[in-house]
């Protein structure tokens, strides 16, 4: 079954930031792993980190709430990137906990990056080459950071750890808490002669151009996670994810409203009168629609299946073709005879609408 972040943190969906940060602060603290008894304590920890990741930020919120836990942009979702350091801070003490320790392997930071799509590329799906910059481990000196392997050795005073051990007094009692190791600051090394190409720091920024697959749907405001193509981990950690912003630009014919299309249809008053058949453009192709006969101004006919697919239920919305009748201008003179026969064939034997309004106040 899908996930219900708001169920898994005991609130309602139109709670507030406020009430969300303060429910998972109470779970963090009954489930933490390091003070909980509770048997599943380690699972429901990661349960209400994973809702917690999503529903305090307002982007992915959005997301969630329009295509729930399942949609495109949660699929294989990640949130060991997330920064839960200032409420753990807070609620447990500076460094609490082995699990949440910042020292050891650590995934890499996300990258964000927007795209212009075409409408059509939108409601289709498309695969588009995109250009990307990520910062990953230096080609020059492998990541170590020195001009030559010699020049770097461990740290003598956190033994490449890169964190040195304190206690502290905590609302759980004494506590033992990381700190960054004043030494190597926190590197767990000590280099001589650094490397020229990253000045030390292990890492160079690098363009990659990369194919990624669009799903059909996509609107403006739309977030595309692309696995594994931010930035490169520390100390063994696994890579970012990027994050693909879309712009979709609009159609000289075409308008969306959600999952529908809409497209307006200027027809003559001979098709409006007697009807006729037009060929109309979709999505899909060019398809015959019928135009029944006396058909009226901004009359909606609807295309079933016309529309965009929704990746989540498989089904697709409607195109609505709206009729404008049209009023010729600049007739011909075989034209304003003809419409001239036609007005006194309209007019026989019958009240004019301006005879009736006469007939009410004499």
């Amino acid at each position: 079954m899908a996930k219900d972040y708001y169920k898994t943190l005991g609130v309602s969906k139109d709670a507030s930031e406020e009430e969300i940060r303060k429910s998972f602060r109470e779970l963090a603290k009954k489930y933490h792993p390091d003070v909980s008894k509770e048997p599943n304590a380690e699972e429901k920890f990661k349960e209400i980190q994973e809702a917690y990741a999503v529903l305090s930020d307002k982007e992915k919120r959005q997301q969630y709430d329009t295509y729930g836990a399942d949609g495109p942009q949660f699929q294989g979702f990640d949130f060991s990137g997330f920064d839960f350091s200032d409420i753990f801070s807070s609620i447990f003490g500076q460094g609490f906990g082995g699990r949440t320790n910042q020292y050891g392997p650590q995934r890499g930071q996300d990258r964000q990056a927007s795209l212009t799509i075409s409408f059509l590329e939108a409601a289709l799906g498309t695969k588009k080459k995109i250009t990307i910059s990520q910062d990953l481990e230096c080609s020059v000196c492998g990541g170590t950071g020195g001009k030559t392997p010699g020049d770097v050795t461990t740290c003598s005073t956190c033994h490449g750890s890169g964190t040195v051990q304190v206690q502290q007094q905590t609302l759980f009692g004494n506590m033992i808490r990381e700190s960054t190791c004043p030494t190597c600051r926190g590197t767990g090394k000590i280099i001589k002669n650094k490397c020229e190409n990253c000045k030390g720091s292990g890492r160079e920024t690098k363009t990659t151009t990369i194919d990624v697959n669009i799903p059909a749907g996509v609107d403006n405001g739309t977030q595309l996670r692309v696995r594994g193509y931010g930035d490169e981990g520390t100390k063994g950690g696994p890579k970012g994810d990027l994050y693909l912003h879309f712009r979709v630009e609009p159609h000289e014919y075409f308008q969306r409203r959600g999952n529908d299309i809409y497209l307006q249809l200027p027809i003559t008053f001979s098709q409006a009168a007697l009807g006729t058949t037009i060929e109309i453009p979709t999505i899909y192709g060019n398809v015959d629609l019928k135009i029944p006969a006396g058909i009226q101004t901004n009359t909606s006919l609807r295309m079933r299946d016309k529309g965009i697919l929704q990746t989540q239920t498989g089904r697709k919305g409607s195109q609505y073709v709206v009729v404008n009748v049209e009023t010729p201008k600049n007739l011909t003179k075989k034209q304003r005879d003809l419409f001239k026969q036609l007005e006194e064939t309209e007019n026989t034997g019958k009240k004019s609408f301006f005879d009736k309004i006469k007939k009410q106040f004499k």
